[in-house]
């Protein structure tokens, strides 16, 4: 079951400079911020805590990041929306009986958490990603 939106991804070139731009717009404390390497997605990331939900910040670690191909293509900017579930595996069943394909199978992601996602072609070219809190 989808239970929030848990964070919204912007794709970034530089992290610390998009942090100072959050940070004025949000006007947040240093304590708000969170930032970890996630090295299977080859990306350096900072979540930006707004009331219930995040901002996400990804930065490419390399050139064949995921996240750098977007910036290459498309510059920096809105990258995706994640929901919260509280079970990835029933929402990937569920899914896939709908016949919605995701592009992967659940696997580790930011904090810890178990993430997949859907591909634009399949929902209105809005990626959409699930993730389930680590228990």
């Amino acid at each position: 079951m989808i239970t929030k939106i848990d964070h919204i991804a912007i794709a970034v070139q530089n992290l610390e400079s998009a942090l100072e731009t959050f940070r004025n717009v949000i006007g947040c404390a240093g304590e708000a911020i969170r930032i970890e390497e996630v090295a299977s997605e080859k990306v350096r990331v900072a979540f930006i805590t707004v009331g219930e939900t995040k901002i996400e910040l990804l930065e490419p670690l390399s050139d064949e990041s995921p996240i750098a191909k977007f910036i290459a293509k498309n510059g920096d900017g809105m990258h995706h929306i994640a929901l919260q579930t509280d079970d990835i595996n029933k929402e990937t069943e569920r899914l896939e009986s709908l016949n919605i394909k995701p592009l992967s199978l659940p696997k580790e992601g930011a904090g810890g958490k178990k993430i997949m996602f859907l591909h634009p072609k399949e929902t209105n070219k809005v990626l959409i990603e699930f993730a389930q809190k680590k228990h």
